[in-house]
Parts: structure tokens; sequence; C-alpha cells
């Protein structure tokens, strides 16, 4: 019988050997399969009190939002099926196709099993999903992936050739059929994984004990709701061995703390460089590790660096909009910025969601005739939104309706889970299933990583922030059309004449390269815009001496063409992070070298150590 005792907590999984899943089963001895078949039963009860769990939140869920689907995807579905079967010709062609693939499939499944007993090695597997040896060794396991790998890429073209339909139907169509595509997975459940199949038989079931463990300690965790696990949380503490740049907290404000960094050179430039990160993560992103620390390396090139970091804010904000963040927020941090020293011009840079409200904060400034911004970078921002990212699919009148319930439900505000949860579902093989095989099926601990510690360290959002953003930008897309009031001024972004650099991503999903070339011509100054390899993230924090990916410059500066691919095809790739090039534009845009300024020697004394307070929150 088990060795185990009943109730004992399972700590670490058994290291497995490398041999196939039929060997493996062969082998099992009689004690091990009693061993098996006991840690099964104890994982099926606990199974059984986590399915009650799991309904009960489900049933909640479902009275709280009135049905099933509280963001509106049926109404696009029903569309999409209408016109696919309003040309039936076309649809009998899509299943002819289906079958065909099957047959081919079928095919080569016999070829390639007859190479497997010659002892051949068969190529590669392209998805990295089916890339473990199990799912080769085992015919039975190759014909399922191949038949669910066609059969969800049938569905996705199958939407995807539908005529007639606008850009957001077609949207919410494809993530609806790519969510259910990547959920029914043979990857995603127990019986049809080899590789968690092999563990459960190598751990005598301990595996599955484990992953039950960590299922509960999620929904516990989430408070009923799945807070699925992406790393070692324990392995990460900001300001101990993440954010740990030196340099000290000098302003405290009711949005925000400004950071200022002690300088690592004799001699900095005259006109200090002032980050505005996205309010919806925490600042750290820009100063991660030592060895990857943009906000690091600006140091090390003789720029004098502040950062906001933005409070983490609660229902006593709910009612701070886009102004209070521009006037509390921007114009605030760069009045502190100037009473540190003598200064009367900085040079800004927006991330994200930061870069929008960057560039508000720049049309209004015109307006007035506040001259204090010098320059300007945006990483990934967008200020045109026709060509938006994934997210405008959670932007039509259901999503926009369901996401307003769910901030006065919270007091006013955004719970950071919803937006987490939002991210995670536009990337569901890498962010979502990837950690449900590993933490449930195989019953292993995520490992830690320090990206996904900040990516899972959201804040939450102000309702009347959120509901403006949204309606404002994303619905209406007023700030492009020179429709945008704010503060009782129209604003204009042609009427921002200082030097802007523009920074885009190839494979940005959230704020892609062709938005971004839309409002990079809406400005009225001179534009460089440059493209990053790598996505929203990485594409934007990618550290020189790291070698990775690539970039493209424009091969002069000159005014941004008309069309995206003609500029698109006027640049030229470099190896390499697009860090230099920026340093090479920012610096003589940066003043004259002088002495490196003192933390705490101007009319703001230093409150506490960088990271501060506020990013803990």
């Amino acid at each position: 019988m088990s060795k185990h005792k009943k109730n004992a907590k399972i700590k670490d999984v058994p290291e497995t050997k490398d041999e196939d899943l039929a060997h493996t089963i062969a082998h099992q001895s009689v004690e091990d399969l009693e061993e098996l078949s006991e840690n099964l039963r104890k994982a099926t009860a606990a199974s059984s009190r986590l399915s009650e769990t799991l309904t009960k939140n489900t049933e909640e869920f479902v009275e709280r939002h009135k049905g099933i689907d509280p963001i509106g995807f049926s109404p696009y579905l029903a569309e999409v099926s209408a016109k696919m079967f309003a040309t039936p010709e076309k649809y009998i062609e899509a299943q002819r196709k289906l079958w065909e693939g099957y047959i081919e499939i079928w095919n080569q499944s016999v070829q390639d099993n007859i190479k497997r007993m010659n002892g051949e090695e068969l190529p590669k597997f392209p998805d990295k999903r089916f890339q473990a040896h199990e799912w080769d060794q085992n015919p039975m396991f190759d014909l399922m992936r191949r038949t669910y790998l066609h059969t969800s890429n049938w569905l996705s073209s199958l939407v995807d050739n539908v005529e007639g339909l606008d850009d957001l139907t077609k949207r919410k169509a494809n993530f609806v059929t790519n969510m259910m595509a990547s959920a029914f997975s043979p990857a995603n459940f127990l019986m049809t994984n080899p590789v968690a199949l092999k563990e459960m038989y190598d751990t005598k079931g301990q595996s599955v004990i484990k992953g039950i463990e960590n299922l509960s300690d999620d929904l516990e965790r989430g408070r009923g709701r799945l807070a699925l696990s992406q790393t070692d949380i324990s392995a990460f503490k900001v300001g101990e061995n993440i954010g740990v740049t030196p340099g000290k907290v000098v302003y405290r404000g009711k949005l925000f703390e400004l950071i200022q960094y002690s300088p690592t050179t004799e001699k900095t430039y005259e006109i200090p460089l002032l980050f505005f990160p996205p309010w919806i993560n925490k600042f750290y992103i820009l100063d991660m590790r030592q060895d990857n620390s943009m906000i690091k390396w600006m140091v090390s090139k003789g720029y004098s660096v502040f950062v906001v970091s933005w409070v983490n804010p609660t229902a006593e904000l709910k009612d701070y909009s886009i102004e209070d963040y521009m006037v509390h927020g921007v114009f605030e941090a760069i009045d502190a910025v100037q009473k540190t020293d003598n200064i009367e011009k900085v040079n800004c840079v927006g991330y994200c969601i930061g870069g929008t409200l960057l560039a508000t904060s720049l049309a209004y400034m015109a307006q007035i005739g506040d001259k204090r911004i010098n320059a300007a970078t945006f990483f990934a921002s967008q200020q045109d939104f026709v060509e938006a990212g994934d997210l405008k699919i959670f932007t039509d009148d259901a999503a926009f309706h369901y996401i307003r319930e769910e901030m006065k439900a919270e007091g006013g505000v955004l719970d950071s889970a919803i937006m987490a949860d939002t991210f995670n579902a536009l990337r569901p093989n890498d962010l979502i299933w990837s950690f449900v095989i590993n933490n449930y099926l195989m019953g292993k601990n995520p490992k830690p990583f320090d990206l996904l510690f900040w990516n899972s360290d959201q804040t939450r959002m102000p309702e009347a922030l959120h509901t403006f953003y949204l309606d404002k930008y994303y619905r209406q897309n007023l700030f492009s059309q020179g429709k945008l009031e704010i503060k009782g001024k129209t604003l204009n972004l042609g009427d921002i004449n200082i030097p802007v650099y523009m920074q885009s991503s190839k494979e940005d999903h959230i704020a892609p390269y062709r938005s971004i070339y839309r409002g990079a011509r809406l400005f009225g100054g001179d534009v460089r815009m440059i493209l990053a390899g790598s996505g929203h993230i990485a594409g934007v924090i990618n550290h020189p001496d790291a070698n990775k990916y690539q970039h493209w410059l424009p091969t002069k500066d000159k005014k941004l063409p008309e069309n995206v691919e003609d500029w698109q095809n006027s640049l030229e790739e470099f190896k390499g992070s697009w860090w230099n090039d920026w340093d090479k534009w920012l610096s003589v845009r940066s003043g004259k070298m002088v002495k490196a300024r003192k933390l705490g020697t101007g009319e703001l004394p230093v409150i506490c150590d960088a990271p501060g307070e506020y990013v803990k929150g």
C-alpha cells in the first residue's frame, strides 16, 4: 500500500526518468500500482471538493453578470455564422479541405510510424506545445496532436475567410475561436498528454496530488477566483533583488512618488530625463535586474534620471480623471524635478499608456504656452487608435459596460486581477495553458521569472480615469482627430513642435507599429520613428550587452511618408538593441555637461531610498 500518510502535503515531486511512456507503464511493479491507485483516490476526493468551489464561483459569476457572456461575444459569432452560411458553397469547400487534411495526416502518420520502427529520427515538431519527445514516441499521441492542430488552424482560417465583416467583428470572433482552440489542446488534459501521464506513473501519482494542491492554493489566493501562478513570487522582492538601482524618493504626492537616481558619472547632462511609465503596471520594468536595467544604463551614460512611481489607487481616487493625472501627475512631477536644482527644462519619456498621457499633456501645454519639456520620447505608445492592438476587442459597448459594472462593484476602481486576466487571455498558450500544464497536470511549481513577477504585479485603475481613456481614446479616437477636450482646451497633436523620438516594436500586439505610425505622423515637429525587434516589453527592454534581437532605423531623418509600408521599406536593419541610437539622439538634446547633482540639496529633501513605498502597494 502507499507509503505516504493520508493527509501529507506533497512538497516536491521527484525527478523523472528519461524513458518513454510505454516503457514506464510496462515496468510498474505491483507496489507501484498500489501506491499510484491510492494517490489517485486521494486526488479524486480532493478534485471533487475543488469542483464544488469552481462550480459555486462560476454560478456566482453568471448571477452577478446575468449570463455567461458579459463581454458580448455572442452577437459577433452569430454575425460570422450568418455570413458564413450565406455562401454555402464556400463552407462546403472548407469542409472538403478539412477532411483532405485528415487524410493527409493519416498518411503522414503511417509513414512516420514506419520510420520509427526503422529507428529513424523524426524532424522536430514546430509547435512548442508538442515538442517533448513523448509526443514523438507514440503514434497515437502524434496523430492526436496533428489532428488537433489541423482542426484548430482550419477553424481560424474559416473565420478569417468570411467576407463582409468589419474589423471589430473579425477581431472578436478570432479571439473566441482562438481561445476555444487553445483550451481544447490535447496537451491541456491529463489523459491526452503523454508527458503528464508519464509524470504520473513516474511519481506514483504524487504529481496529480501536487497539481490538486497547486490548484487549491491558486483558488485560495484568488478568493475563489483562479489566480494562476506564473512564477515563484517568493523569489523576488522589489528593492532587494529587482528595482535596486541606487536612488532616493525626493517627492511624494497623492498620485506618485518621484525617484531621483544617484549619478555614477562626475558630470551629467544639464537637462534631466523624466520617465512616465504606464500606471497600469509598476515602474520597475525599467529597472528589473542590474544586467538589463534601462535606468542604470541611462545613468551610466551621464543622464540625470527621474522616474514617476504611480500610486496603486484605492476607491478614494475613483473620481480622478485624465485631467487629474495630467495636473497632479505630469505637471506636478515636472515642478518637483525643477525644485531639485535650478532646472528650466526637462526631457520626458512616456511608456505605453504613460506616453498617451504625456502626449495629451504636451498638446495641452502647447495651448497654454508651457515650454518646459524640451524633447519627448515615446515607448510603444499610441495616440491614434484606429489600428490599435488586441485590447481593442474589449472596448465595444458590451465590454465597456462590463468593465464599468466591475469598477462600480469594486467601489470605483478596476481590480488589477481583471487586467491581468485580460492580458493573459491575449496570449493563452504562453500565459495560461503552459502554466495549467506545468502547475496542475505535471504537479510542478512555476520557476522564478522576474518578467512574469512584474507582469502579475499590476495595479488598480480609478473609474473616472479608465472610463475616459477607453471611451475618448479607444472608442471615439478623439485625440487623433483634434477633438479631445481637456480643461476647456481642444487638443491637437499638430501643436506639439518639440523633437520626438518614437519607438515601436515589430511584434507588439498591444501597441502595433502600424498604429503608432499613424499617431507619429500627427505631431507638428520632427519625429524620428524606429522599429525594434520583439514585442511590447522585450522590444523596449533590450540591453545592448544582451546582443539580442535587431532594430531598424531610418536612413535619414525626414518627414514620415504617408504610407507605413513606404516608411518600413526605407529602414535599415541593425543587430542588437536600439538604445544606442536613442542615446545618440537624446544626448544632443540634453544640453551641456555639468557637475553631477547631489541628491537632496535642492528645495526637495530626501524622503526615503528608492524604489520607495508606492511601488510596494
